[in-house]
């Protein structure tokens, strides 16, 4: 049985909870008002701690699979970092837009209008006011029926006995007790789950440790740079938006900060001021100021300070900030540049929260490292096959503003695009709680790819999908089938694999992602810029060879080593069928084939593309039917 204080946790980890509690109440006249002790026993099935990026996504899908689902943010905007951290730009996954993460763009498509209109900045394909974003999340959220959102709320008490969970929340001045089968930790530093006692790790993992011979030999404590992002906006002749000197304003921290050359390069500065201000423009005549290269980047790493100590430390970003603009300002003359006032809701003008790109990473069912990524077919786990949400940005880390940071050249790992698993959601520990946003079970190298903005809606999406089909069953997350999570989530035109070339809208699109998922075909990955890709190459020609290994893992049926560079035609794949054991009856793969294409009728002989011959093997053998573990390993018995 766990019974912990968490408003106790957050301000103080080793504190007297009691006393803390009282002096919290008291310092917010909480006690002066019977209406705190006008407690409402309320039950759900899913409660979302968080209303980050990952915890809109996972309380929108899991009310759609009709689980009665809450959702408990802080503060009075949903988005986390897309939104009340102000990074309203998206970083990679262009290309690779499903689920929950295509819905929110095509909302910016439709009130901007369309994808020119929000390609204002260099940094991304797709940039936007955070308010509107924020806008467009409460919209989605509130068609919801099976979904309330509390804002303004904070979770004071949570404990875990009898296979169910007990919340206290002060929701504005009022105590409210809830109960929960399962709960998700979508908060930016993944507080519950260390409240809970989740292994975890925080800072750069050890080479020995994770086998990656990227990583350090020694393990440390050294997180990712952090940034408190500002808007600002056009202004006309005047001096009302120019800020005052910062007291201790420094302009040669930002010397180089109009040097834009490319991270992933070598070579002489590329000095463009106006290029780097462009960086983040976003519609409107308003300007993203996150910049990393002697910009308004500081480190600081507070996942396990106490409460107040974490906000005195993140004044110290506000002011980084409020510096850089100063700079901006007076020094290289943006001097028409201000503030956006109206932007956030906030006394001083700045984003609500602070741009996490770290937090602790929980020790999982799973845990993904920088080789799954670099090579996953090759493997002794084959976490690709258990996939839930995919990601094509390079492996990007900022830790240019410690100086004791290992000097590792992150951005030239080169990687392909990737898939997520799905036990790096779920804790290795017993307890119907799953891990969403950026605490998810993976290496230090690889946060820097899996922390991005639509692998972290994908990973809300599935981490909600998951607490769904987990509260609905009445079982453990740990205990819902992989396979029955993948297909609800191909169902919400979600990606588990990350084909480029076959889009959502792909009349094949399942079929195509379910025998990826399989290793029945594999796709083929390669580096790229800053969208890297994999691809399946559905219409080209199916040689016996692309089928033998994942066949091999499957069936006890061989290849004849002779047919390897032969194509697979129709009578040869309905010859190799026979051998196996259907997972039902249905037509033959002649007329499968030209019953899906009477346009371009099949023969016996005829040599089959990849997309035919993935489409056979859905239909007649059903290999999702065969579950695997959390390893990627298929299950004997399902066999």
């Amino acid at each position: 049985m766990h019974e912990h204080n968490f408003s106790t946790f957050v301000l103080n980890r080793v504190s007297m909870c009691r006393k803390l509690l009282i002096f919290f109440f008291i310092s917010h006249g909480f006690l002066c008002s019977n209406r705190l002790y006008a407690q409402t026993a309320l039950h759900f099935d899913v409660v979302v701690a968080g209303g980050s990026a990952s915890g809109v996504a996972a309380g929108i899908s899991s009310s759609r699979l009709q689980a009665n689902t809450l959702v408990l943010e802080e503060g009075p905007w949903l988005g986390g970092m897309l939104t009340a951290a102000g990074v309203s730009a998206f970083d990679g996954n262009h290309r690779l837009a499903g689920g929950i993460f295509a819905e929110f763009r095509d909302s910016l498509y439709q009130y901007y209008g369309g994808p020119a209109a929000v390609e204002t900045g260099w940094v991304s394909n797709t940039l936007f006011e955070p308010r509107v974003g924020n806008r467009i999340f409460q919209n989605m959220a509130a068609r919801e029926s099976y979904l309330q959102v509390w804002q303004h709320s904070k979770l004071l008490n949570i404990s875990f006995s009898n296979n169910r969970w007990a919340i206290s929340v002060l929701k504005e001045d009022k105590l409210l007790q809830i109960t929960a089968n399962v709960v998700i930790d979508a908060t930016e530093l993944g507080d519950v789950a260390a409240f809970m006692n989740i292994p975890a790790d925080i800072g750069m993992d050890s080479g020995p440790a994770t086998e990656e011979p990227h990583a350090p030999e020694t393990a440390n404590q050294i997180v990712q740079d952090l940034t408190w992002v500002a808007i600002l906006q056009e202004y006309p002749t005047g001096t009302k938006h120019i800020l005052p000197k910062p007291p201790a304003y420094n302009p040669e921290l930002f010397r180089c900060a109009c040097d834009t050359r490319d991270p992933s390069t070598t070579g002489k500065p590329l000095l463009d001021c106006k290029k780097m201000m462009d960086y983040g423009r976003l519609p409107n005549g308003k300007y993203m100021i996150n910049w990393p290269n002697c910009g308004n980047d500081i480190y600081l790493n507070i996942i396990d300070l106490p409460y107040p100590e974490r906000q005195a430390a993140l004044n110290n970003a506000k002011q980084r900030t409020l510096e850089f603009i100063y700079y901006l300002q007076h020094e290289i003359g943006f001097s028409h540049l201000g503030l956006s006032l109206d932007e956030f809701p906030s006394a001083d003008g700045l984003p609500l929260i602070p741009y996490h790109r770290e937090s602790r990473r929980i020790r999982g069912r799973s845990r993904l490292k920088v080789q799954h990524i670099l090579q996953p077919f090759d493997q002794t786990e084959a976490y690709y096959k258990t996939g839930i949400a995919v990601g094509d940005y390079p492996i990007d880390h900022h830790h240019k503003q410690n100086p004791q940071a290992p000097p590792i050249d992150f951005i030239n790992i080169k990687a392909p695009s990737y898939n997520i698993p799905l036990g790096a959601l779920i804790p290795s520990v017993e307890m119907p709680l799953i891990i969403a946003e950026k605490n998810i079970s993976v290496s230090n190298i690889v946060n820097g790819t899996t922390r991005l903005q639509p692998v972290v809606l994908g990973i809300g999406q599935a981490a909600g999908t998951l607490a769904a089909l987990a509260a609905n069953e009445n079982t453990q997350p740990a205990e819902v089938s992989v396979r029955k999570v993948q297909q609800s989530l191909l169902d919400q035109r979600a990606y588990i694999m990350p084909y480029i070339d076959v889009p959502t809208s792909d009349p094949q699109f399942q079929a195509i992602q379910r025998i990826g998922a399989t290793g029945l075909l594999k796709g083929t990955g390669m580096p790229y810029k800053w969208a890297n890709q994999t691809w399946f190459y559905p219409d080209s020609l199916c040689k016996v060879s692309h089928l033998s290994s994942g066949l091999a893992a499957l069936s006890q049926a061989k290849l004849e080593p002779e047919m390897s560079q032969k194509p697979v035609t129709a009578e040869w794949l309905t010859s190799f069928t026979a051998k196996l054991q259907f997972k039902s009856e249905k037509s033959t793969v002649l007329d499968l084939l030209n019953s899906i294409f009477p346009k371009n009728p099949v023969k016996a002989d005829t040599p089959l593309s990849r997309r035919q011959v993935a489409i056979v093997l859905d239909e007649i053998w059903q290999p999702f039917a065969i579950e695997v573990d959390f390893q990627g390993h298929f299950i004997e018995e399902n066999k």
